[in-house]
């Protein structure tokens, strides 16, 4: 951690592999709705196994990877305070400043609780249109959205 040029590739893979719990789960999920018949009416029509990924499982999942985009797409800007902030140190600092650990600085720290509070209520504000725009997108396309 005294070398910057690391801290992104730490901070990505810890955040990987935070993230690939809960997402196994909700896909394993969604797996488990697909109807196996359908798999076996490929196998008779002689449907390899990448023709029914594309055609069976890819369908299938298809609302559910959509909502899961959407909801991750809000958390864009969010990019985990104690994740950063327990990585930071004075060698990474350049690198490593995000919003969250700002507003910390900027608010807690400095005292400078109007600044801060505008400015997480900025990055709130984006992260709701973005959502937002995602959502509209996906019924544009047919999808059902989140809401």
């Amino acid at each position: 951690m005294t070398d910057p040029r690391y801290f992104r590739w730490v901070w990505l893979v810890q955040n990987i592999w935070q993230g690939a719990g809960w997402g196994a789960i909700i896909y394993l999920a969604a797996l488990s709705g697909i109807d196996p018949t359908l798999y076996e009416a490929a196998m008779m029509d002689g449907a390899n196994r990448w023709r029914q990924v594309w055609h069976i499982t890819l369908p299938g999942l298809q609302s559910v990877i959509v909502i899961m985009f959407i909801l991750r797409f809000g958390h864009m800007l969010d990019l985990g305070f104690e994740h950063i902030f327990l990585l930071q140190n004075p060698m990474n600092q350049d690198v490593s400043e995000v919003f969250e650990t700002f507003i910390y600085k900027t608010g807690l720290v400095q005292g400078d609780y109007s600044y801060s509070t505008a400015v997480g209520l900025f990055k709130s504000a984006v992260g709701l249109v973005m959502v937002l725009l995602v959502n509209r997108l996906a019924k544009k396309t047919g999808q059902e959205g989140v809401f």
